[in-house]
């Protein structure tokens, strides 16, 4: 049913307001901003790309895009958007399923973790994301707040994420973005993958 009511919603002019709201378009530029907080992006995922209006802001920041998305509808509006540029790779897939060898030095996944069933769904997505995130990699995260997705009737917002990600990343930066409405209030949090050392032993039994 969930699936279902964001494929509607994708067949509307402009889905969520993402162009036309000043909250949203807030919300794209301080993604932007924590996104290339490192300079040029080697290779980036961006779960969840809904019509390609932020896929279209980061794509030129890349020497490869991938895009992961479980709505098809939602592929081919953002490729369709995007369509001027080659190094975009598209994959239909629920985040709980998609796995890749390669690492990615930036993932980016916003409003998008809520629509999974339950917390146990979203401890999976992030331990996926988690693995497919280099050493020294950098992860954008952003949702509504909790008591918003308790309103809308989902698991957890960005409070409750934001904590479940603290417990294997290193927060860098917390950004508020608030418009008008009860419903426009959202944290964006930029995380870092520790690098890990392994020390080897030099002695000799």
């Amino acid at each position: 049913m969930k699936y279902q009511s964001l494929d509607l919603e994708l067949a509307t002019d402009d889905p969520w307001r993402l162009d036309g709201n000043p909250f949203e378009r807030e919300r794209h530029t301080q993604m932007l901003r924590l996104s290339l907080s490192q300079g040029v992006v080697t290779h980036a995922l961006e779960v969840g790309c809904a019509a390609g209006a932020f896929t279209e802001k980061l794509a030129p920041h890349c020497k490869r895009l991938t895009v992961v998305d479980v709505m098809p509808r939602a592929i081919g509006r953002a490729c369709q958007r995007t369509k001027r540029w080659s190094h975009i790779t598209w994959i239909a897939s629920d985040i709980q399923q998609f796995s890749t060898p390669e690492l990615f030095d930036l993932i980016v996944v916003a409003e998008v973790l809520y629509y999974l069933e339950d917390i146990t769904e979203i401890r999976a997505a992030i331990r996926n994301l988690v693995q497919m995130l280099a050493p020294g990699g950098h992860l954008v995260f952003g949702s509504a707040r909790d008591a918003a997705c308790t309103r809308w009737g989902h698991p957890a917002g960005a409070e409750a994420v934001i904590t479940m990600l603290n417990e294997t990343l290193i927060e860098v930066e917390c950004v508020q973005c608030q418009g008008e409405s009860a419903n426009e209030d959202c944290l964006l949090v930029y995380f870092r993958n520790p690098v890990r050392v392994s020390i080897k032993s030099n002695c000799r039994p």
